[in-house]
């Protein structure tokens, strides 16, 4: 395993589905979310338009959080990717930090 290994993502996302808060076995909070995100980036010089959905999942702290957000919620997320399960092929958006976005934002003004 590399020790300088990298895996860090960064998402403004709005929340098109949050399923019910869950406990794992051991007692840990786990809430499964699916975000959708949509920005204009920049690539090789051309601009370029990005839409995705992505399903997500907090665990411990985050996801006692992140339980009350409504559909429509803005978040800023922090986190890292993973595997559903070993040997899938999906990946899971691991949230570790998130804040939720005023009310009034617009993610076309950014």
């Amino acid at each position: 395993m590399l020790e300088s290994a990298k895996n860090t993502l960064t998402l403004t996302a709005r929340i098109v589905e949050v399923k019910t808060l869950r406990y794992t076995p051991a007692g840990v909070p786990v809430l499964e979310l699916l975000l959708e995100h949509q920005a204009e980036v920049t690539e090789a010089g051309r601009k370029r338009q990005v839409q995705l959905t992505i399903a997500a999942v907090a665990m411990g702290d985050i996801g006692l959080l992140l339980a009350d957000c409504t559909l429509g919620t803005y978040l800023e997320a922090t986190g890292f990717l993973a595997a559903t399960r070993k040997g899938s092929r999906r990946l899971n958006f691991h949230i570790q930090k998130a804040q939720r976005l005023s009310a009034g934002y617009d993610p076309s003004s950014v």
